[in-house]
């Protein structure tokens, strides 16, 4: 039993009796129309992909689009994005719920219809695409996951997971470098589902990119282990229906079609010309593109000839009727298995892991462990993993350094798929948006693991994860000049400020086990966004704290109040990670000296941010210096302790030395933070 028994023959019946070029010409239409009445966009792309597009949505992709969310459908992705209007056509003509208003509404304001295609927005619509490469190294993420369910999941003759992973990429994905990382790991890691088009019409903004892309394609996916059909006439429909086919009968390498186009193909002033790569024909070229097409029809205007060859929704309830039939019969044969996969489809935590939670909260209370924050992180791991089956991580070559891999995972393997941690090799910016694309197909909760000052390699891949709001876990250990000896350009100075910049990415730095196994819990709990989570590679003390640890998840608390017996609070410390433990510290150096002082850990801003305003002024009330300590950069700090405080930071770059003796070197001591504090409360007097 199989849902793929619903075979190519299942695509519209309309097809055989329409010429696929009027099929093609209808995306044309579409996608320079929405373009010119935007006066804004990239009408070449879609105008050369379109028979590609025929070819694939009309006689292969399994979607429905009443539900585009039913679990066993096809993904596609767009990972040359910036042609959004190749898939807003596919998606309105087919069927899903995007109504041509949508299409003359393309690029403006609060339509489903943005430049770039953005996953939320737009039904159908499989992950947030336009920054090169970055589509491409998503769908190895999806194609993984889809193997990894499947094997988990599938039994004899119940194949629940059976899908497919395509993949349209241009010169420009081929050139950035994500794809290099991303396609090597597809090729090792066997993705035979996945299939990638890659429209080579030899044009970029610049113009023909034979003067500075040679590469051999073909051979360089070769030597990655893959399948390589082509290259073929792009506009054969018949020839890509053939190389689709073919790349489906593939049992263990993902499939690479070449596929030679002309960009802009109808525009028989534009095409083959970068000028029709990203802005509008013109009227004047539009129409001569209607007469060089014989599309004889007004603006926005597609015969119900072409709707009716387009239309997939009577086909995707069929596929889907017959998947859910599947599914039923799975489900009285394994009951287990069908639940869990239900759950994890539908991204809720075990009851499990919960309890796996609060015992292990206590039993850190309790332990009092003092070790680096990156081992507390690896503690975190051991106790709640075993509860989460979704759970998968891995690092970029620094397993051992990051910590990221609990006794429990085993390493994932072609021939081991049920192994839970990934050896991704230094590849961080593929590691990450692969992990996006697990993230974003479903059934998997992903982290992945590297240095923090390696983020910046990895950059727009968070920004990517933060904008789709995805569950991904990102572990950044040897997170500030603690890690001494390897010095500045392993030492990461401006990287949390920055970090926190990043709208709807959660950062937390922690002090100690308590704090690291709750910023874990928050990061896995956390459904609407990613989080970073900071981690020293030095041993950290234990803070005692006479606090309910749940305050702890509003991002900021009161650690330790000022010392009994000395008064309200002169001024307060904040503090993050590492320097938590020379806050307090130094609050007991002045507690002896007579002066009060409150300790406020703050190990997530962007948490403590989002707390209630009467929250925010009892931590850090009114009236009262406030001092910030961060082995960072400065400029980050000053909304919180104002013009009337002091931050002790780094504006610099790190040095090459011992640990001890650079946090020295830099103003990171007690004696430093007790004369700043003096010196606050004694210029806060004054005024």
């Amino acid at each position: 039993m199989n849902d793929r028994s619903v075979s190519n023959a299942s695509a519209p019946l309309a097809l055989a009796n329409m010429p696929v070029t009027t099929m093609a010409n209808a995306i044309r239409a579409l996608a320079m129309d929405a373009v010119q009445q935007a006066n804004s966009g990239h009408p070449g792309m879609p105008m050369g992909m379109a028979e590609i597009a025929v070819a694939l949505w009309g006689r292969h992709l399994a979607h429905n689009p009443a539900n585009p969310q039913w679990a066993n459908r096809d993904r596609f992705v767009l990972s040359n994005g910036h042609g959004s209007m190749l898939q807003y056509a596919l998606l309105h003509l087919s069927g899903y719920d995007l109504p041509l208003q949508e299409l003359k509404k393309f690029r403006q304001l609060h339509s489903r219809t943005p430049g770039h295609p953005e996953f939320g927005y737009t039904p159908g619509v499989e992950t947030t695409t336009g920054p090169l490469g970055q589509g491409f190294a998503n769908a190895v993420g999806m194609a993984l996951a889809e193997k990894l369910l499947a094997a988990e999941f599938n039994r004899p003759a119940f194949d629940v997971v059976d899908h497919c992973t395509y993949v349209f990429a241009g010169d420009g994905c081929m050139m950035e470098g994500i794809s290099h990382e991303a396609a090597s790991l597809a090729g090792t890691w066997q993705l035979n589902k996945l299939i990638a088009v890659y429209d080579d019409n030899g044009i970029s903004i610049d113009g023909e990119v034979k003067y500075w892309f040679t590469d051999n394609t073909a051979q360089r996916f070769e030597a990655y282990g893959w399948n390589v059909i082509g290259p073929i006439d792009g506009h054969n429909v018949d020839a890509i229906d053939r190389a689709i086919a073919a790349a489906k009968r593939q049992g263990t390498r993902p499939t690479l079609i070449i596929a030679k186009t002309i960009i802009g193909k109808g525009s028989p002033g534009r095409a083959g010309t970068e000028k029709a790569h990203g802005e509008a024909l013109g009227e004047a070229e539009v129409e001569a593109t209607r007469v060089a097409l014989g599309w004889p029809h007004e603006t926005f205007t597609v015969p119900q000839d072409a709707y009716a060859a387009w239309d997939a929704k009577a086909v995707g309830a069929e596929r889907e009727t017959k998947w859910n039939q599947l599914f039923r019969a799975y489900a009285e044969r394994y009951p287990h298995e069908a639940g869990e996969f239900e759950r994890r489809v539908a991204r809720t935590l075990p009851a499990a892991y919960f309890a796996a939670r609060d015992a292990a909260l206590a039993a850190a209370t309790q332990k009092r462990e003092s070790v680096a924050t990156r081992k507390a992180s690896q503690l975190a791991l051991e106790a709640l993993a075993p509860s989460l089956p979704e759970l998968i991580g891995g690092s970029a070559d620094l397993t051992g350094s990051n910590l990221t891999k609990w006794s429990k995972a085993g390493a994932l393997r072609p021939d081991a798929l049920n192994g839970r941690h990934i050896n991704y090799g230094v590849r961080e910016f593929g590691m990450c948006a692969i992990a996006s694309g697990l993230a974003v197909h479903g059934g998997f909760l992903p982290f992945v693991g590297t240095f923090l000052t390696f983020s910046d390699y990895a950059r727009n891949a968070l920004r990517m994860a933060a904008l789709m709001k995805l569950r991904v876990v990102y572990v950044f250990t040897h997170d500030s000049i603690g890690l001494g000896e390897d010095g500045p350009t392993h030492q990461a100075v401006e990287h949390a400020a920055t970090l926190r910049l990043i709208p709807n990415m959660d950062v937390w730095r922690p002090a100690d086990t308590v704090e690291s196994l709750i910023a874990w819990a928050a990061a896995i709990e956390r459904a609407d966004g990613p989080t970073c989570l900071l981690l020293s590679r030095q041993s950290l003390p234990f803070v005692a704290r006479d606090v309910d640890v749940d305050v702890i998840r509003r991002g900021a608390y009161v650690m330790i109040e000022a010392a009994n017996g000395v008064g309200s609070a002169q001024a307060v410390l904040i503090a993050t990670g590492s320097e938590v433990g020379l806050a307090v510290d130094a609050q007991n150096k002045l507690a002896g000296q007579g002066v009060a002082v409150r300790v406020v850990s703050m190990p997530a801003t962007t948490v403590f941010d989002r707390q209630s305003t009467k929250y925010k002024s009892q931590v850090l009330p009114e009236g009262v210096p406030r001092i910030a300590i961060e082995a960072g950069v400065t400029d980050f700090w000053w909304k919180y302790v104002r013009a009337d405080g002091a931050v002790i930071g780094i504006d610099r770059f790190g040095e090459s030395a011992p640990a001890k003796d650079v946090f020295e070197y830099f103003g990171f001591t007690v004696d430093n933070v007790v004369a700043t504090v003096k010196q606050v409360i004694a210029e806060s007097a004054k005024t």
